[in-house]
């Protein structure tokens, strides 16, 4: 792979989107509408769109059979060969009928395509995976109720992202190109090839590409926006493991160490944490003006663990020994060096999460928790560069300024927190970034530091024009969590590259035996929903959004890594003579190396 290469962005939409757009924004189409297999432009008097904002675009039948899919000459697409393995057409379970197409970007990129063969509404979707990802599987998420997604109008893929099985992060072992893959090579390579495949398919490339994501998904999305900005014309981030170094080593092992004391045996338990999500809702739950079991802005809980404290004489039961109080405090607050200084961003774990501490507060002593296993598997064989340590235990991990310069070099290659992305805003690209706000794995705190790092990067107004940030209260990593949990995230992005609509409320739902029992509406933020004084609290409709005003500290990003939400901390990383080499060479981070 040639440093020319990996350094350039290749534009895969080659215009149609943009052509679309300029006949909604400014009226008949021009040249570019015309450009050979792009959709068929029209005056804007003529545009349809849907009760949603999406345009209205004509269904297309694949113009060659599914089975000759596996004959295509793909050469030239991307950097590397592509080998098509099968194409079948599948119709059971399917809401409609899709040609199933599996191949290999080589080396090693796994990919499986879904193309619709009863009616393609010219859209791709490409959806990330979780974790340190591993297998080819579409998950759709929290876009899975899109319309266009929900009746299997659109084309989709995904990729393993160079490497199969082991989540343990194994793999990574003396491979450095699977490495690059996982980094940030696999989607691109995905994106050039599946849409090769569609225009061969169709016979006309996708008006419209996007990408959605969460967790590892929610970094790969920003790490294509910041990468390569031409390849979608809409992303969804949700719980964005951006900061994926400080995340699987300083953040994960703080959960479990600080939580020991000298003799190894864990301080608390997780059948006290009830007992704390009670009195945290106690203290907070009323401060947004309603007593419903959420907190629409946990940062404005100011909750003390030690009020939970034992007095002589209480029931145990019913109170915390002053070290399971500490503790609580300090998974809260999040991992820090001898002398206080902050190895991750402050607030780790945000108030009213508590039940889903179970991550990493174990029900028993003995018991390994996934935090322990998340370290492990990341730093024996990614943390460090060119240092693999299959050895490595939690407890070699050392919680100091030099230890974290060291750790997180790899940062340059695996981090996904450049926060000038004009060159996405220049070629249309919208984003849509969100979290829960009961997120037990990556903090909010670090979408909200991302999001306000664009914000002064780039100016508030130019970064409203083509980025939001949604807020869930209640929702833990991903879905799920005690607050409305299922929602589209998808389609609102869809809206608002079609048709310039751009994203308002989204509404969540709970239920209870897959029935709804109640809906509440997220804004953008900072907005949040207030009930109205009328009808019920559980109906979203009864609610209106509210700036609340800023409340001091709510931007408190002062920590030892601030400087990672900058733009000249990345680096192209290519394999020579077996070894990972990135470049360029000496960049302020690698001067922090000691």
């Amino acid at each position: 792979m040639s440093w020319s290469f990996v350094r350039g962005r290749a534009r895969a939409v080659a215009g149609a989107c943009a052509a679309v757009l300029l006949v909604v924004m400014s009226g008949p189409a021009g040249a570019a509408s015309s450009a050979v297999g792009s959709p068929a432009a029209a005056p804007e008097s003529r545009r349809v769109f849907t009760a949603d904002g999406l345009a209205d675009l004509p269904a297309l039948r694949p113009v060659m059979d599914c089975a000759d899919v596996r004959g295509l000459d793909l050469d030239g697409v991307t950097d590397a060969p592509v080998t098509i393995t099968s194409a079948t057409v599948v119709a059971t379970g399917a809401s409609a009928p899709y040609c199933e197409v599996k191949g290999t970007v080589a080396p090693a990129n796994t990919v499986v395509m879904r193309l619709p063969v009863d009616g393609w509404t010219q859209r791709y979707v490409q959806t990330g995976c979780g974790g340190l990802c591993g297998t080819a599987s579409i998950n759709y998420g929290q876009a899975s109720t899109c319309p266009v997604v929900r009746d299997g109008t659109v084309a989709s893929a995904t990729t393993d992202m160079g490497h199969q099985g082991l989540n343990d992060g194994s793999w990574a072992l003396g491979n450095p190109q699977a490495q690059i893959d996982f980094a940030y090579r696999g989607v691109h390579v995905t994106a050039q090839v599946t849409k090769a495949v569609i225009t061969r398919f169709y016979g006309q490339r996708p008006a419209y590409s996007y990408f959605t994501g969460c967790s590892d998904g929610g970094r790969e999305a920003l790490m294509e926006a910041q990468r390569y900005p031409d390849d979608f014309d809409g992303i969804a981030a949700g719980a964005p493991a951006n900061n994926m170094v400080v995340q699987n080593t300083f953040h994960h092992a703080w959960n479990v160490l600080t939580n020991k004391d000298e003799n190894g045996d864990y301080i608390l338990l997780a059948d006290r944490l009830p007992l704390i999500h009670r009195a945290v809702l106690d203290a907070c739950d009323a401060l947004d003006g309603l007593t419903d079991g959420l907190l629409d802005d946990p940062r404005r809980c100011d909750f003390d663990p030690r009020t939970l404290v034992c007095a002589v004489g209480q029931d145990p039961s019913t109170c915390l020994t002053a070290a399971q109080a500490a503790v609580v405090k300090r998974l809260h607050d999040g991992a820090t060096d001898a002398k206080g200084r902050r190895l991750e961003l402050a607030v780790s774990h945000e108030w009213g999460s508590e039940l889903e501490w179970t991550l990493f507060v174990p029900r028993a002593q003995g018991q390994t928790v996934a935090s322990e296993n998340f370290v492990t598997s990341f730093a024996r064989y990614l943390a460090r560069t060119i240092a693999p340590d299959p050895d490595f235990q939690l407890s070699d991990l050392e919680f100091t300024a030099e230890s974290f310069w060291r750790t997180v070099q790899s940062s340059s290659y695996l981090a996904a927190l450049d926060p000038d992305l004009s060159a996405f805003r220049h070629s249309g690209g919208k984003l849509l970034l969100w979290h829960g706000w009961n997120d037990q794995h990556i903090s909010p705190q670090g979408t909200l530091a991302y999001y306000d790092a664009l914000r002064d990067t780039m100016g508030g107004a130019a970064v409203d024009r083509f980025a939001e940030l949604y807020m869930f209260p209640g929702v833990a990593h991903c879905g799920g969590g005690d607050g409305p949990n299922t929602f589209d995230v998808l389609t609102p992005v869809m809206a608002w590259a079609e048709s310039a609509t751009k994203p308002g409320r989204i509404v969540a739902a709970g239920s209870t035996g897959g029935t709804t029992t109640r809906t509440r509406p997220v804004y953008p933020y900072p907005q949040v929903a207030r009930y109205d004084g009328t009808g019920s609290t559980d109906d979203a409709s009864n609610f209106v959004a509210t700036r609340p005003p800023h409340r001091p500290g709510a931007h408190d990003y002062d920590w030892l890594g601030e400087r990672l939400y900058s733009s000249d901390y990345q680096t192209w990383c290519r394999v020579v003579d077996g070894k990972l080499e990135c470049r360029p060479t000496h960049t302020w981070l690698t001067a922090r190396r000691s």
